[in-house]
């Protein structure tokens, strides 16, 4: 792909995606800035169950990835699906203001969820296939600093509603940047032309991308890692616990998001100049040391130094753990599968974090949970830091 190729790809498709990621975002943080408190709250539900509900909604979301980026793969568009997800989760999100039970909101959340993992593998697809290889850093920086300047502007937005329209208002009015999204998708996002020439089963791309033994390295690290990696709902709490009010919590998911923005695009392209693996790492050590504040904090203030360390891991390790499958899967008519595939094992580990981490919340304090983390998180960083060595030693010989 050519430099004029490559920037009218990257205007057309990662630019307009990103602005589909901001509104669509401003839609979605207004709701889940409000929900554990709405589940904990008003529905009387344990925190352990929040971590069933997010949890579960979650990887039902990323297991349907793996299906949406196969299929992807074989249908040869990507913007059909993208557009069948982002329209679902824009459908979904009144109805979170009709839940009257927290089965109510699993169900919502889940619908969410789904429609999020119809559009998100063969999206991340889309952008790898708009851009040169060494560039995906960039582009998926971009992607993500768009994507959380939406979370940003979402919890802020929820803040200054709260106060007059209460829990159902925010919820019903969600819908409106969601359907902005939309449009936007409609109307200036376009596939990537694609010859259509054989189209191999889903077996069969699937079998492509197992034979990368790299990637499944890779992958086995990312998992250790990730059944440790609680999510932003118990940093939510935990401010709470520290003595954060109600009506200032949101504005804590809104510092996370604003770390989050901050750091997409500058890791990205850090990513592309020192490499991938060692800006992982570097997102495994930052996850860690907001576990060890999560420990060790003991007042309001620490709440929020809190968030901006979590925010900074958020902001590189979803910038490069996408940026990463390019490098590892050279073949781009099986990317939508190995997005998939990565999709629905970090989905499956992000389930057992999050009800291991609640679960150990409620019944042990955290200090259990956060030490769990802990242990997670210094095992994923050796392992890589193994496979590093590892690669560096084939290079040279």
């Amino acid at each position: 792909m050519g430099e004029k190729e490559y920037k009218e790809g990257k205007s057309r498709n990662v630019f307009a995606l990103g602005f589909v990621s901001l509104f669509t975002d401003i839609s979605s943080e207004m709701v889940f800035g409000l929900l554990p408190l709405f589940l904990t709250g008003p529905l009387g539900a344990s925190r352990a169950l929040l971590g069933v509900v997010e949890g579960t909604a979650e990887m039902l979301g990323y297991t349907v990835r793996m299906v949406s980026g196969t299929f992807s793969d074989r249908l040869q568009r990507r913007k059909p699906l993208v557009l069948i997800g982002y329209s679902l989760s824009a459908a979904s999100k009144p109805f979170f203001a009709m839940a009257g039970s927290w089965s109510d909101v699993f169900a919502v959340r889940s619908t969410d969820r789904v429609g999020k993992g119809i559009r998100t593998a063969p999206r991340d697809a889309l952008i790898s296939e708009s851009v040169q290889e060494s560039r995906a850093g960039r582009a998926f920086g971009i992607h993500r600093s768009m994507d959380q300047a939406g979370a940003i502007i979402g919890p802020l937005v929820a803040f200054a509603l709260f106060p007059l329209v209460g829990f159902q208002g925010v919820f019903y009015l969600s819908i409106l940047p969601a359907a902005a999204a939309v449009v936007i998708l409609v109307l200036f996002v376009k596939d990537k032309s694609v010859p259509l020439q054989s189209r191999p089963s889903i077996s069969a791309n699937l079998r492509m991308v197992l034979a990368e033994k790299k990637f499944i390295v890779i992958l086995v690290i990312i998992a250790v890692f990730s059944i440790g990696a609680f999510n932003f709902s118990f940093v939510i709490l935990r401010a709470s616990d520290l003595g954060v009010p109600d009506s200032m919590v949101v504005l804590t998911y809104a510092i996370i998001n604003g770390a989050h923005t901050m750091v997409g695009f500058p890791a990205g392209v850090l990513a592309d100049k020192i490499g991938r693996e060692t800006m992982l790492s570097i997102s495994f050590f930052v996850f860690l040391a907001s576990t060890i504040l999560m420990l060790v904090s003991t007042s309001s203030i620490h709440a929020y130094l809190i968030a901006v360390v979590y925010g900074i891991y958020i902001g590189i390790a979803e910038t490069v753990q996408r940026a990463l499958i390019p490098k590892y899967i050279p073949a781009s008519q099986i990317r939508g599968t190995a997005y998939g595939l990565y999709n629905m094992v970090v989905g499956f580990s992000f389930l057992v974090a999050n009800i291991v981490f609640g679960f150990m919340l409620d019944a042990s304090g955290i200090e259990a949970a956060a030490t769990y983390s802990i242990i997670t998180s210094v095992i994923a960083i050796a392992a890589l830091g193994i496979f590093q060595l590892s690669s560096h030693a084939q290079r040279r010989g």
